[in-house]
């Protein structure tokens, strides 16, 4: 082995092992959380931490799911409203990006710029007026009241304008010469093309849509309209947090999302990488 080999040999230690200690240190706490979900309260707190449990106690994920706190409900509402946003957010982000980037009218990239400026906006400078005008229009305690904002994303736009810049032009006039309309060279030609960018939003949106708890939390006045992220709000009461159940509750809200990264992963990291490529 030469010298240069064994140099680039042990770079490639150092940063694998650099790598592998940073991902121990991020995933700790989710280490912990998992462990947490199987003790008893009484040993969820003992030092040093027990990452293993002498003994795991299901009885956690038993009460969570059961009835008392209607944490099936709380899923399938989130769930819903999940969906229904990422459906809705790809088609309109996918449909402006592309007149944004491939469609040439009067003012296009002015008006794309002042879309963009509303993200200098902060949401929640938004949220009376939103829920004036909501609550006019009998909106306020429905899931249309999440749903509807979440499906224009300003990030979501900007993200497909940027991957249709970088399909070449001529595309769209071999379209034309073919006799297709827009809708047709938008549907059949850009879409299949554009899917790593739309994985990447679906990602996004999914992750955003879950998490959200702000909307909900002003939105929603029904229990049983409640999300994941206000349906952990009912583990605490007059006695205290209840913290094994709220990390089995938290255990259970994550399982969606770490499919959905890992089953998507290839065509999100690529889809990323394209979005600034132009």
């Amino acid at each position: 082995m030469t010298k240069l080999q064994f140099n680039a040999m042990l770079i490639k230690t150092i940063t694998t092992s650099a790598m592998l200690l940073l991902a121990v240190i991020i995933l700790s706490p989710f280490l912990w959380m998992l462990s947490a979900s199987f003790k008893i309260q009484a040993d969820i707190f003992n030092y040093p931490i027990e990452w293993i449990p002498q003994e795991l106690n299901w009885r956690n994920y038993a009460t969570v799911w059961g009835e008392k706190y209607q944490f099936v409900q709380y899923y399938w509402n989130t769930i819903k409203i999940t969906v229904f946003t990422v459906i809705g957010s790809l088609l309109t982000s996918s449909l402006a990006g592309f007149a944004f980037a491939k469609l040439n009218f009067k003012g296009r990239d002015f008006i794309f710029l002042l879309y963009l400026a509303t993200m200098i906006i902060p949401s929640q400078v938004l949220l009376v007026p939103r829920f004036i005008v909501f609550d006019y229009v009998g909106l306020v305690n429905t899931h249309l009241s999440i749903i509807l904002p979440g499906i224009f994303s300003v990030i979501g736009t900007f993200l497909m304008r940027q991957f249709f810049l970088t399909i070449p032009g001529e595309l769209l006039e071999a379209g034309k010469v073919d006799g297709a309309g827009y809708w047709r060279i938008y549907w059949q030609i850009f879409i299949p093309l554009a899917k790593p960018a739309l994985v990447s939003l679906l990602i996004l949106t999914f992750t955003w849509t879950w998490n959200e708890y702000e909307n909900p939390l002003i939105f929603l006045r029904d229990t049983s309209l409640y999300t994941l992220p206000l349906g952990l709000t009912n583990f605490v009461d007059e006695n205290g947090t209840d913290y094994t159940l709220v990390m089995a509750a938290s255990v259970s809200a994550l399982v969606p999302l770490i499919v959905i990264v890992a089953f998507f992963q290839k065509w999100f990291v690529e889809g990323i990488s394209n979005t600034g490529m132009k």
